[in-house]
């Protein structure tokens, strides 16, 4: 293997490390500078020191430690150039020395029920002071780790309006000087939906990646799980909180039936769902009674959450309560309308009432402004059309979804639906 292969491969380990660590480290830096922002750029700057040595030095055991400890000194460096006070180095140097003691154990789960700094960190994120869009997008970059092209992806909006969007939500908690803590009472009541809101948008990251080479990105799927426990522990009287955690239970349980040896996507009804985790399942189905136990007003995780349900309980595809799913998509489109949901809704109703009602749907929705760039969209559109055996159309539209997505596994699966539509069968 030559120096550059090499160098290569490194490079690629530390992109790995670093989205699984890099919440860790920013949640970590944040409790200690009270700057998210500054939190930011000291983690990426022992990112980039990661960059310089790993490839010559090889990666060390605990590279979580490492970047810790690297971003450390660079910010006692950072305070020491901005000349504050002795009292305040000393103050620091305290700190870090207990926050040292714990970097061994970095990638542990923190179950404390308010002294976790990921979910504190959370919660600065969705501070009221921030707009919606703008919590959501901050959140997503500290924690999921993800780039703003991702973000932008997930939201349906450009790459340069949520780079704004973050840049903006950084200087005004900066200017706010927001306290790095888990608000309560009141205050935690309302960003409580902006949370889930983010810890879902995470979990479908991990578990459906809008770019790259893998379909999956796990650890982003158990960061999301994780908070999600956390947080229903805080609150366990939030039937919405169960509901968010049993929706994400049920939906990890798929993941190892989700891919191929190879990392090619298999879709839900092609699955073998005797690899489906049942202990995920039994996990998500008790969350999901204990959301309907709390009783109240039923909100939309509780209702995806159903609907998840529907398929954990059939054995076969065949089993499954379509007639209810379509139900229950009805339901959704009345508590939180977007057109995804009537997507998804539509699906159902093929699968119910057959391919040709479902494509009636869809088709009212190819004039939808916001999913013009959807690769769904002409992804269900060919599925449809497939069924109806109206295969040259069908080819086109999955030829369209496969240049739309952004991410590898998913363009191959695309491009081998329209060549199996070429051949006149739509056999894969």
């Amino acid at each position: 293997m030559t120096a550059t292969d090499t160098h290569r491969d490194a490079h690629r380990s530390i992109d790995a490390i670093w989205r699984i660590e890099s919440s860790r480290i920013i949640a970590g830096l944040t409790r200690i500078v009270r700057d998210v922002g500054l939190a930011e750029d000291l983690a990426h700057d022992a990112l980039v020191a990661a960059l310089e040595q790993w490839p010559e030095s090889g990666i060390p055991e605990n590279p979580g430690a490492w970047l810790m400890a690297a971003a450390k000194h660079r910010a006692i460096d950072h305070f020491r150039r901005n000349q504050l006070l002795d009292r305040k180095h000393e103050e620091l140097g305290r700190e870090f020395s207990v926050r040292e003691t714990e970097v061994p154990d970095l990638n542990a789960a923190i179950d404390d029920n308010i002294g976790d700094d990921l979910l504190r960190l959370v919660f600065i994120a969705c501070h009221p002071v921030l707009s919606t869009e703008a919590r959501v997008a901050l959140t997503l970059r500290l924690l999921g780790g993800l780039t703003t092209e991702e973000i932008g992806r997930a939201f349906l909006s450009s790459e340069p309006t949520i780079a704004q969007r973050i840049v903006r939500a950084k200087r005004t908690l900066a200017e706010a000087d927001v306290p790095f803590e888990v608000p309560r009472g009141a205050e935690f009541a309302a960003r409580l939906s902006s949370v889930l809101q983010v810890i879902y948008l995470i979990f479908n990251e991990g578990y459906s990646a809008t770019a790259g080479d893998d379909w999956m990105k796990p650890a982003l799927c158990e960061d999301a799980l994780r908070l999600g426990r956390i947080l229903a522990g805080l609150v366990p009287k939030e039937p919405e909180v169960h509901g968010l955690v049993a929706l994400m239970e049920i939906q990890a349980s798929r993941s190892r039936a989700r891919v191929d040896e190879s990392g090619t996507p298999i879709l839900l009804l092609d699955q073998d769902r005797g690899r489906w985790d049942q202990l995920l399942i039994r996990r998500g189905l008790a969350a999901l009674e204990s959301a309907a136990k709390l009783g109240g007003n039923r909100g939309s995780y509780v209702v995806q959450a159903e609907i998840a349900a529907c398929h954990a309980r059939a054995r076969i595809p065949d089993q499954t309560d379509w007639a209810r799913i379509v139900a229950l998509y009805a339901e959704l489109a009345e508590i939180a309308p977007s057109p995804i949901v009537e997507l998804n809704r539509a699906v159902a109703v093929s699968m119910a009432f057959g391919p040709a009602a479902g494509l009636e749907l869809v088709d009212a929705l190819m004039s939808e402004p916001s999913l013009s760039g959807y690769h769904l969209l002409p992804s269900v559109r060919g599925d449809f059309l497939k069924k109806l055996a109206r295969f040259d159309e069908a080819r086109v539209e999955f030829e369209r979804a496969a240049s739309l997505t952004r991410n590898a596994r998913e363009r191959e699966l695309l491009l081998a639906r329209s060549r199996a539509c070429a051949d006149g069968t739509g056999h894969q």
